[in-house]
């Protein structure tokens, strides 16, 4: 399915203004990000804004002038290449070179049991036949208009697959996020843990990597030199936290890790703590406003004293003010000088969020790997209107809930909505604005996944209900290049 916006309101964006926006990478310093006035030089580079989004006749997603979208998967409809139906519950993928020069997406499912929608289980692909048909992951051929050239099970007899990440040798590491451990019926192992995924659906090694630790995961990322794994935790009562994972001094990740990550007490794992101007650590995320932005701010990482949780939850190993909590540790996403993560929301009124912190729609950080610093760079306050799920008078302004997050090739980010209000997929310049790219006009599910091609042509997200894989085209150099 095809829906091209060229030919209406061709043009619109012919005289937007170009804005000031910053890298991804080398963010600017203090001194650096200072008010630019007329005349004087903008350490950001200049491009131009989205124009706004044209609503789709046919109800499923707006999109800005001269894009189109190209629907590649359907939960239930489209078919797997063993004649089953595709999997629900779309979440966090990722995009790889494929074969012929079409692109090979890999795609998680984030399904908690048995269900008539879930992955079946492949011989070869599954770590606990317990769970009947639920989590996992599929992979997907597709050339490069975004059609469909057949898909099969990647990893199956997993739990609440939600996000992951990329390696840098072309596999997916798929997060469980559940903590449920065996019972003897419906799960004959523990979950709570990272897999690695192969694409081709056939040397797939369905073994938890127990280095990784045992909780709710979300999403990870591994740094430049391959000696540091970066993952978040999304959970409450007590609020998750981020964490790192350091190999022996030495080690470097490679295609062969997973046999050694499957040993639980392979490297370190430690805890995020953000450090205050009295060298103390922070105790929420949520201390932290729009006011801070672009400050960077020292961190500590605390080692985490059981990471399988045998008798207690990761992250309730800690006491108050040992490390940095935060509601909904969400997306992850790696470039060569660091890290951004994502805060999705605190709200107010609820007892994830300190009574003296400050209610948020949404935080995104990053972490500079060289500096061993953490900034804020993109802030979203409370919104009632949001908070409420009502349509806001300008809703492509009113965004909250950012989950899932990516890199574009040209270093900007693209955020997926899990919000109440309208769902949108944004584009955010860190230390700068933020821009709705598209909108969910067929319900109020969240976007998923966003993945862009190497070559910049195609940015994939999936929508989680009905559980559609979309790839949307158009000219995103000249807003993003």
């Amino acid at each position: 399915m095809s829906v091209d916006r060229r030919s209406v309101l061709r043009g619109a964006a012919a005289g937007a203004a170009g804005v000031g926006i910053a890298t991804v990478g080398s963010l600017p310093t203090l001194a650096e990000a200072t008010p630019v006035s007329r005349g004087q030089h903008s350490p950001f580079p200049q491009h131009k804004p989205f124009p706004p989004l044209l609503d789709d006749p046919d109800g499923v997603l707006a999109l800005p002038p001269g894009f189109k979208y190209r629907i590649v998967t359907k939960a239930g409809e489209t078919k797997l290449k063993s004649g089953q139906p595709t999997p629900d519950s779309h979440d966090g993928n990722a995009v790889f070179p494929g074969r012929h020069g079409n692109y090979l997406l890999i795609q998680n499912h984030e399904i908690s049991g048995d269900s008539p929608l879930g992955v079946p289980q492949v011989p070869g692909t599954v770590y606990d036949t317990g769970v009947g048909a639920a989590g996992g992951c599929t992979a997907i051929s597709i050339d490069r208009n975004g059609k469909n050239l057949g898909e099969w099970v990647a990893i199956s007899g997993t739990l609440t697959n939600c996000a992951g990440g990329h390696t840098p040798w072309g596999t997916w590491m798929t997060c469980e996020e559940t903590e449920s451990k065996a019972n003897g019926t419906t799960r004959l192992k523990d979950h709570g843990y990272v897999f690695e995924v192969w694409g081709d659906g056939e040397t797939a090694h369905p073994v938890p990597l127990k280095a990784l630790g045992r909780y709710a995961h979300e999403a990870l990322a591994i740094d430049e030199k391959r000696e540091h794994i970066y993952l978040s935790e999304d959970a409450s009562g007590p609020n998750g936290t981020f964490y790192r994972w350091s190999g022996p001094r030495g080690y470097q990740l490679s295609p062969r890790s997973w046999k050694d990550l499957q040993d639980k007490d392979f490297g370190t794992l430690e805890a995020l703590a953000i450090l205050g101007d009295d060298g103390k650590p922070i105790p929420d995320v949520a201390y932290l406003t729009s006011a801070q932005l672009l400050r960077p701010f020292r961190v500590a990482w605390v080692k985490v004293p059981d990471r399988d949780a045998t008798t207690t939850s990761v992250r309730k190993q800690f006491t108050d003010g040992q490390i940095t909590r935060g509601k909904k540790f969400e997306g992850v996403y790696g470039t060569k000088d660091g890290v951004y993560v994502v805060n999705s929301y605190a709200k107010s009124g609820t007892t994830d969020l300190p009574t003296d912190a400050v209610p948020h729609d949404g935080m995104v950080w990053f972490y500079n790997y060289a500096n061993k610093t953490i900034q804020l760079v993109t802030y979203f306050p409370e919104s009632a209107a949001a908070d409420q799920g009502a349509g806001a008078r300008f809703q492509d302004f009113n965004f909250d809930g950012p989950d899932n997050v990516t890199v574009t090739p040209w270093g900007s980010l693209i955020l997926a909505e899990d919000g109440n209000a309208s769902s949108h997929v944004l584009s955010a310049v860190p230390g700068g604005p933020t821009y709705a790219i598209a909108r969910n006009m067929l319900n109020d599910s969240e976007f998923c996944g966003p993945a862009f091609t190497a070559d910049g042509k195609v940015l994939f997200v999936n929508m989680q209900d009905p559980g559609l894989t979309l790839a949307i085209t158009g000219p995103w150099r000249d807003y993003l290049g």
